[in-house]
């Protein structure tokens, strides 16, 4: 049985910014951050009927800078998360 992952809030807010801000469709982002297609676009909907539009003020070095680190950021906490789980399944192996 597979076990359901949550996101926290932040995490679902950066992946929306990748959509909204890097002008990479929603199927191109949540393939990157192994997200399902499904799940982010909702998430996206609803940052959308929140009101939520792109950041039009960034330059292009600005805005590819800014995607370059929202990446950066989500492999960042899927690597420690990651550690998180195979560190306790060692303390749970330990006699």
């Amino acid at each position: 049985m597979a076990t359901r992952r949550h996101f926290t809030q932040e995490y679902k807010d950066q992946a929306v910014s990748l959509v909204l801000d890097s002008g990479r469709t929603i199927a191109e982002v949540a393939k990157s951050i192994g997200v399902h297609e499904m799940t982010l676009g909702k998430w996206v909907k609803k940052a959308r009927d929140a009101g939520r539009v792109p950041d039009s003020d960034l330059s292009e070095p600005e805005r590819a800078e800014l995607e370059r680190l929202r990446k950066e950021n989500a492999t960042l906490r899927m690597e420690r998360d990651f550690a998180k789980k195979v560190a306790t399944w060692f303390a749970k192996e330990q006699p």
